[in-house]
């Protein structure tokens, strides 16, 4: 299979000279192209169009859905979901890269980071994280909170996060894979939050 890193697009991309490649390091989409990469989703063609790109010689290219960059070594990186991007004011967020840093925490078992938007064509997202809380735990959570903010202080990329919330049970997940977040529905949770903190 040969993997490539293609720039961030929404759109369906029909031909491979339509999509530019990323540059070593450059986070982007990663694409697909080999022996197991299927030629379109059956009954499907909005998918089909959505996630299948035509290479020059006639084979099929695979968008995942995922993003990440290749280093230059060759080595791949994952960075999360396509979808799961937050474009917030101060630059784009992805969920693997912002969320490790708040996993280190002791009383942490794992974090989300979701985008609200307030306007339906709002181009930019207000990020919040979103706290699991590993249990038992001696620690009181406004002390937890209080040191996810100052994790958050320290890095350049998470310093305008101002939004931290616990949620109160275990993180709902893909009903297909248990181990993916269903961030759409804490991002759904977290505004009605937000909204009634206003």
């Amino acid at each position: 299979n040969q993997v490539r890193i293609i720039v961030i697009s929404d759109q369906p991309i029909a031909h491979t000279q339509d999509a530019s490649l990323c540059s070593a390091g450059e986070i982007g989409e990663i694409t697909v192209r080999g022996p197991s990469v299927t030629e379109a989703y059956a009954f499907a063609p909005e998918k089909t169009a959505a996630a299948k790109i035509l290479d020059v010689d006639g084979q099929i290219v695979h968008r995942m859905g995922d993003v990440g960059y290749l280093d230059t070594a060759g080595l791949l990186w994952y960075c999360g979901r396509k979808s799961h991007r937050v474009d917030s004011a101060q630059g784009r967020m992805f969920t693997e890269c912002i969320e490790a840093l708040f996993n280190r925490h002791e009383a942490v078992l794992r974090t989300a980071l979701v985008g609200i938007s307030y306007k339906s064509a709002a181009a930019t997202q207000t990020p919040v994280i979103v706290i699991e809380i590993l249990q038992p735990t001696k620690m009181a959570l406004p002390q937890i909170l209080s040191e996810l903010k100052q994790i958050a202080t320290a890095d350049v990329r998470t310093a305008h996060i101002q939004h931290f919330l616990h949620y109160p049970r275990a993180f709902p997940v893909d009903i297909r894979h248990n181990a993916k977040i269903n961030r759409e529905q804490l991002a759904r949770w977290a505004k009605a939050r937000l909204a009634n903190f206003k």
